[in-house]
This record gives C-alpha cells, structure tokens and sequence, in this order.
C-alpha cells in the first residue's frame, strides 16, 4: 500500500524523499527486520548473559549513533535506512520487555499508553506538517517525526504483541495467523479506497508481532514444557543470520535497482488526486469493524481452555535427588556462574536490597533459560528437577509469574533450597 500526499515544505533544509517507495519489498525487508531486531536482541541478552537493561543501553547508543548518520543524508540510501530500521526495532521492543520483565507493568497498560504516545506523535507531526505522509519526508523535521513514530510502533506493536499471546495461550506459529490476516484485510480495505495512510500506519504496526513471532517460531525448540513456545529448533542466532543474510541481499539489490526511490519532485508535482471521501468513511467503518472482530475473537479464545504455565505445586520433580546430584553433568563453569547470581539474589534479599535481588533473579532466569539448550540433553531428570526448584525461586520474585514479590523470608527459602540442589 502507498501513500499520496503533496510535498509541502515549512521549513528545514530541503532534501529528496528519504523514505523509500511502499512496494512489496518493503513490506518484506520491513519483516525480516522485526525479525532479526527479535532474535538477535534474545541472543545478545540471553545467549550471551548481557542481561536486560545492559542490552537496552546498548541498542539505544547504537541507535542514536545509525540515526545520526541517517538524519544528515539528503536522500534515501536503503543501506543506512534499513540498518536504522532494525536497530530501532530492536530498541523499542526492549524498552517494552523492561517495562514487563523488570517493572513488572502489566502489558495491557504498556499498550494503553505507547497507544496514546502513538497518537501524540501523530497529532503534534500533523500539525506542525499538515500530513502524515512517508512520501514527503523531505525536511529534518518531518524525518524526526517519522522516526519518533517508528520507534513507538514498535513499543506498541511488542506489548500488543505480546498480551495478545498472554490472552490467548497461543504458540508463536497460530499466532502468525492474526496480524498476518489483519494485514491481508488491511490490504483489501486500502484497495478499497480506505485511507492510505492510516492504512499504511496499521499495517506498520502489525509488522511487529508478525515478525517477532516468526522469529520465536523459528528460534524455539521442537519439544518444550506445558506454556513454553514451539517451533523449528533454529535458535536464535541461526534465525538471526538467516534474516540478516536475507536483509543484506534485499538491500543490496534494492540499492542496485533503485526500484524503491522516489524522488521528491515526483511526489511534490505529480497530479494531486483527492480521495473519495465516501469509500474513505466506508473504510474507516470497516477498520472499526475489524477491531470489533478481532477483539470478539481475542475474547473468544481467552475464554477457551488452553495450555499456560503450570501451576507452581506442579513444579515440583518427582525425583528427588541429593545436594549436589541434579549439576554432576552440567559444566562446571555453567554451575558456578548459576550459583554466583543465586547467591547475589540471596544476598540482597537478606539485606533488604529488593531492587537487586529481583535484578539477581531476573538475570538468574536468562542465563538458566539461554543454558536449557546445552544442559537439557547431558541429564533429563537433573535439569527437570533444577528446573523446578528454579521456577519456585521466580515465582517468590513474581518473574513470569502473575503474583506479586513475596516477602524476603520465602524468596530466602527457596533460593536456599536451590543452591543446595546445586550442590
């Protein structure tokens, strides 16, 4: 889908179009960018142990130095575009995940409030501009504008994302269905005679959990426990490079054919056509009812039997094993590294430090979670009966739990019995 607009300049220099024209590689290279920014950010901060909120540091100092190159161009180059493309995914996905994982704010309101800054974003661009279309970036303000909304559009579509899955209990793969259908309707509507450029703004937003749920569906494992996600084994670093090598060829042949640059003098000079208004109110009736449709069928499905997390009493291993048993087959490097953040955790909660211990935990559980596909296969039932006792500590720090912290005694408790079983 495209949009038409009649450039207008009220100040800045100007330049040519810098974003670059809405054709069918866009909308695929927009995709495998949310999937990469997905995957690799998993693997830097879970593979590699970096953590959260170091993760988050890095990205946004990465992305304010390919946005710096970006702004001082004078045209759409697809190379820096599309790096600032993925790195900005990344970025707002997690600033997402922080607010979930480490600030515990539930994800319906994180989609409330990045829905509004969405909208402040749009309402202070389209009055200073007086459009809020991509084919006339054409001045520094109206580029900052563009990617202020990129950015919380990928926020939004992260949280909205990620509570849909919340809702529904569905594995990444059923869940590539709804933003894939929503955007195929998108489509029909805007061939209809819909606004295009709400229409294109949509569909930007569902990019996001499509792509990120292709790239879970492709980085999970094959077997995983009851409420774990599913899929093709790849891992998160293969997932990566596969996108990353699809994305470097796509830019390339892009920057080779110049088949999606538009030349500001086209946009601004090309016969200016206004809508029908008539098909245009229709297709806004018809997005309403695909929201209604799609929230009738997200009530639907919450209400439908499906598999979650177990329940914490069910945790428990049914083998029991003595100190030490359950890691005599796991490396040793991994075990002390395990055990130095479940004695930070300790540590903290004893002295009252409820910040840092929660911190402990949260990196506890991403290194637990980016060693299972190494430990797992050495021993089954050590790994299960770790598991366990690991998902009893998260659950006193209300990590991938619906509860709340629980007091420091408990979380004492059952890091105590963890760092027994682990010898």
């Amino acid at each position: 889908m495209t949009t038409t607009t009649e450039a207008r300049t009220r100040s800045g220099r100007l330049m040519l179009n810098k974003v670059p024209e809405v054709t069918i590689w866009f909308w695929v290279i927009k995709i495998l960018c949310t999937t990469v920014g997905e995957s690799f950010a998993d693997w830097i901060n879970m593979k590699l142990g970096v953590g959260l909120v170091n993760t988050a540091w890095i990205f946004t100092g990465v992305f304010v130095v390919v946005l710096a190159v970006q702004l001082r161009l004078k045209r759409y180059v697809p190379f820096p575009y599309w790096l600032t493309v993925v790195v900005v995914s990344v970025t707002g996905t997690l600033y997402t995940d922080i607010l979930t994982d480490q600030l515990n704010v539930p994800l319906w309101i994180s989609s409330a409030v990045f829905s509004v800054l969405l909208a402040v974003v749009f309402g202070v661009w389209w009055l200073r501009e007086r459009t809020l279309s991509i084919h006339s970036v054409t001045t520094l303000p109206r580029e900052s504008f563009y990617w202020l909304a990129v950015l919380v559009t990928f926020a939004l579509g992260t949280a909205t994302g990620d509570w849909t899955l919340e809702l529904t209990g569905w594995s990444p793969g059923a869940s590539v269905l709804l933003p894939l259908g929503l955007i195929a309707a998108i489509t029909l509507l805007w061939k209809f005679g819909a606004n295009p450029v709400l229409s294109f703004w949509l569909a930007y937003i569902l990019t996001r959990p499509l792509g990120a749920n292709i790239g879970d569906w492709l980085a999970s494992p094959k077997v995983a426990q009851p409420g774990e996600p599913t899929g093709l084994a790849l891992g998160t670093f293969t997932t990566s490079l596969i996108f990353l090598g699809l994305i470097l060829a796509t830019v390339v042949y892009l920057t080779v054919t110049r088949s999606d640059v538009t030349e500001t003098y086209e946009a601004a000079h090309a016969n200016h056509t206004t809508g029908d208004l008539r098909k245009e109110r229709v297709g806004l009736a018809g997005f309403g009812l695909l929201a209604v449709a799609t929230t009738g069928l997200l009530i639907w499905a919450h209400s439908q039997p499906h598999v979650g997390p177990a329940p914490e009493a069910d945790n428990t291993s049914a083998v029991q094993m003595a100190p030490g048993e359950a890691v005599k087959k796991f490396p040793p490097a991994k075990v002390t590294a395990l055990k130095t953040l479940a004695s930070t955790a300790l540590k903290d909660a004893r002295s009252g430090n409820a910040k840092g211990a929660h911190t402990a935990a949260q990196s506890l559980r991403d290194l637990w979670d980016a060693d299972q596909a190494s430990l797992q296969p050495l021993d089954q039932t050590g790994w299960t009966s770790i598991d366990a006792q690991m998902d009893k500590v998260l659950g006193t720090f209300g990590i991938d739990h619906s509860n709340p912290p629980m007091p420091p005694a408990q979380q004492e408790k059952e890091l105590n019995a963890l760092l027994t079983d682990m010898g």
